[in-house]
């Protein structure tokens, strides 16, 4: 099976945010507006996007 990955894009600010979005989003290496991160699409990213999508846009790479 091919390694999937995805393109993540913080596209809010995190300030105001709830505090354990606020977390996830700086665990996946996301830290400023515009800032993308390329991480493997498994159930643990799936599980992390799903929490903050309000904050972030995702594409396929």
């Amino acid at each position: 099976m091919a390694d999937k990955k995805v393109k993540v894009t913080l596209v809010k600010s995190l300030i105001g945010s709830v505090p354990k979005n606020r977390a996830i989003a700086e665990s996946m290496g996301l830290r400023r507006i515009g800032q993308s991160v390329v991480l493997p699409d498994n159930d643990s990213t799936k599980g992390q996007v799903r929490l903050i999508r309000h904050l972030i846009k995702v594409e396929e790479v």
